[in-house]
């Protein structure tokens, strides 16, 4: 029920955008709308699940965090007042 009135709330806000839009603008818009649910195939957008493991290295994740903490490099100069 709760997404239903938020649903609902992000739609009355975008009407409430579009409301002072030309009439051609809002054909536009609904042309726009139609196009993009006739072509619902996102199979070609790359996905964020592919990237999933991409890493591979032969270091343990405690290495690879052991090396980062030792590249660090702190330059912090302290002014005295």
């Amino acid at each position: 029920m709760q997404t239903l009135d938020f649903n609902t709330k992000l739609i009355d806000g975008y009407m409430e955008l579009l409301r002072n839009l030309s009439s051609d603008n809002k054909l536009d818009l609904i042309t726009k709308l139609s196009e993009s649910l006739k072509s619902t195939s996102h199979e070609d957008e790359p996905s964020l699940k592919n990237l999933f493991g991409a890493y591979q290295s032969d270091q343990s994740a405690e290495e690879l965090i052991a090396e980062i903490r030792q590249s660090r490099l702190f330059n912090r100069n302290i002014e005295n007042l």
